[in-house]
C-alpha cells in the first residue's frame, strides 16, 4: 500500500477554522490521532450548518459515519490553529464522501488528510434516505 502525497490548500474549495485545545495533546506532546477524526466531524457538520442544510436538532435527515480514514504527515499540537479544507469526493444517493485535510496555521501542505463518509438516514426510522434536492444542488458545487 503506497502512502498518499500530502494535498495542498489549492485542492480544497472551502475551509473551516478550528482551534486545538490543551486536552488534544497526548503524552507524547502532540495531538492524539483520535482528535483528527473529531476535527473532521466538527468541520463537516459546522460547514453543513453554515450552509443552512443541516440543523442538528430539527433536520429530517441526519448523517451516520460509516467510514473514515486519516493519513498523518506532520504533527499538530495545542496551541495550533488549524484550517480544515473540505471538498466533496463523491455524492451518492444517500451518502456523501467528504475529503478533508488539516493544515497547521498558514501552512500550504496538509499535516493530515483523509475522508469521512456520511450515510444520511431518516431521523425517526434510521433508514437511509435520499439526499434532498437542495442538498444535492449545494454540494455539487464542491465536487472535487
Amino acid at each position: 500500500m503506497s502512502r498518499p502525497t500530502p494535498l495542498t490548500r489549492d485542492d480544497f474549495p472551502v475551509f473551516r477554522s478550528l482551534q486545538t485545545r490543551w486536552s488534544d495533546n497526548d503524552l507524547f506532546g502532540h495531538m492524539n490521532n483520535v482528535v483528527h477524526y473529531q476535527l473532521f466531524d466538527t468541520a463537516v457538520n459546522e460547514w453543513l450548518i453554515k450552509l443552512g442544510l443541516f440543523d442538528p436538532h430539527n433536520s429530517d435527515i441526519i448523517g451516520f459515519v460509516v467510514e473514515t480514514k486519516c493519513n498523518y504527515f506532520s504533527e499538530l499540537a495545542f496551541p495550533d490553529r488549524v484550517a480544515a479544507g473540505i471538498r466533496i469526493d463523491h455524492l451518492g444517493t444517500s451518502s456523501v464522501r467528504y475529503g478533508i485535510a488539516l493544515f497547521r496555521e498558514d501552512e500550504e501542505i496538509a499535516a493530515a488528510q483523509g475522508h469521512f463518509i456520511h450515510v444520511y438516514v431518516d431521523r425517526q426510522t434510521r433508514k437511509p434516505k435520499a439526499l434532498p434536492q437542495n442538498w444535492r444542488l449545494e454540494l455539487e458545487d464542491y465536487l472535487a
